[in-house]
């Protein structure tokens, strides 16, 4: 990203978990109604927690550790949605092409949040 973020809105990682979080709830639509609450709801509520907890340690930049936490949260709950994909790929649930996609998402996501998680500091108000 060229220009500083203002809000957590502008930081590439969020932008990445919202889109990985859209494309999820995009694929689960089509889950058989007896995953509802077994893998649906939990892989929904994961993923859409990845950007949330990325939301949370913004507001909580004017304390490192506050901040590490949260983003380190975000990182929990992408692997956990992680379990989740390979979970519904197991059940046949997921064609290869979208666990490949889906990977590859949350790869990405992963490695924009340990960039920050290793850069935390230089991310928090002084």
């Amino acid at each position: 990203m060229s220009k500083l973020a203002q809000t957590f809105r502008d930081l590439e990682v969020y932008v990445e978990s919202f889109r990985f979080q859209q494309d999820i709830f995009e694929i689960s639509k089509r889950w058989p109604a007896a995953e509802r609450y077994a893998l649906t709801d939990q892989i929904r509520r994961s993923s859409r927690s990845i950007g949330a907890n990325i939301a949370e340690s913004w507001a909580k930049r004017r304390s490192p550790a506050h901040f590490l936490s949260k983003l380190t949260d975000a990182d929990g709950e992408l692997q956990e949605t992680s379990h989740w994909i390979h979970s519904a790929a197991a059940c046949a649930h997921l064609t290869e092409a979208e666990l490949r996609t889906l990977d590859e998402e949350a790869s990405l996501v992963g490695r924009l949040l340990g960039f920050m998680i290793k850069k935390y500091e230089s991310f928090c108000a002084q």
